[in-house]
């Protein structure tokens, strides 16, 4: 299966909520190949899901540390952008890796992403269905696991020998198309979202379910380099053929255009 290949540089939230929708909506009525993209924030941001109250984000504290607030389309709890690598996935109604419902094709991705991480050195990975009491309470996306979301043994830190969610995704169906995307939290304190959010857990409940690729494996990884393995991964697993590329000049205008209109405007961002 043929796929487009995009590697973007960081950019802010808003921006990158508006490539993520205007490629979905190209792919969608096929003028563009199913595409894969990875990217990075600048500056960091909180993204709230799509049914997310605003009135968890702690405002103050996002502007006196110059953290960005964007909202998704699609589902899920708040996630801190930053020391990460994001991936989006974008399929046209119909595509082999869409066939099903949510569930199965997000079951079928999340084989792809647990041999990106078994590549990168990570341990006992899985992905599995999560009973409801273990499921997070809070506004934090990384509290907690979700059905078939990713997890991995920690190799360094407090919880060493301890399987913490490393991997938290999203998927939205449209019409016409299908867009995933997800995080893999790099390094850093996967805790510190706490402070910016109301109503959140201590963040040593958040560092005591999730981790990072960094403690996964006792080392940093780069950012390229995680990407090349993501690729290489979702390559033998889901039988892609990649071809490098970047988005079209249709496509910039469009996610120009859902920048000002919606994710850089605060009726959207604060409409919940």
């Amino acid at each position: 299966m043929n796929f487009r290949l995009i590697f973007d540089e960081p950019a802010d939230g808003a921006t990158n909520m508006a490539r993520d929708e205007a490629i979905s909506q190209t792919v969608g009525r096929h003028e563009a190949e199913p595409t894969l993209r990875f990217y990075g924030w600048s500056p960091q941001a909180i993204s709230l899901g799509q049914s997310q109250r605003h009135s968890t984000v702690n405002r103050a504290q996002c502007e006196a540390h110059g953290v960005d607030v964007v909202r998704r389309t699609t589902g899920g709890l708040a996630i801190l952008h930053t020391d990460e690598l994001t991936y989006s996935i974008h399929l046209p109604k119909g595509h082999p890796l869409a066939e099903g419902d949510v569930m199965t094709s997000y079951r079928r991705i999340s084989v792809a992403i647990i041999e990106a991480l078994r590549r990168l050195g990570v341990r006992d990975v899985g992905a599995s269905a999560v009973a409801k009491a273990d499921k997070a309470t809070g506004p934090v996306c990384f509290e907690a696991p979700s059905d078939y979301e990713v997890t991995g043994r920690m190799l360094t830190g407090a919880d060493s020998g301890i399987t913490k969610k490393l991997v938290g995704s999203a998927q939205q169906r449209r019409l016409d198309a299908v867009l995933q995307h997800g995080s893999l939290p790099l390094r850093g304190d996967i805790g510190r979202v706490c402070q910016f959010l109301v109503g959140a857990p201590e963040a040593g409940v958040v560092r005591a379910r999730a981790g990072t690729l960094a403690e996964a494996v006792g080392h940093e990884v780069d950012w390229r380099t995680a990407v090349d393995v993501w690729v290489g991964a979702f390559a033998a697993v889901l039988g892609l053929e990649f071809e490098p590329g970047v988005m079209m000049d249709a496509e910039v205008t469009l996610a120009g255009e859902l920048r000002v209109s919606r994710y850089a405007n605060e009726a959207w961002t604060g409409r919940r």
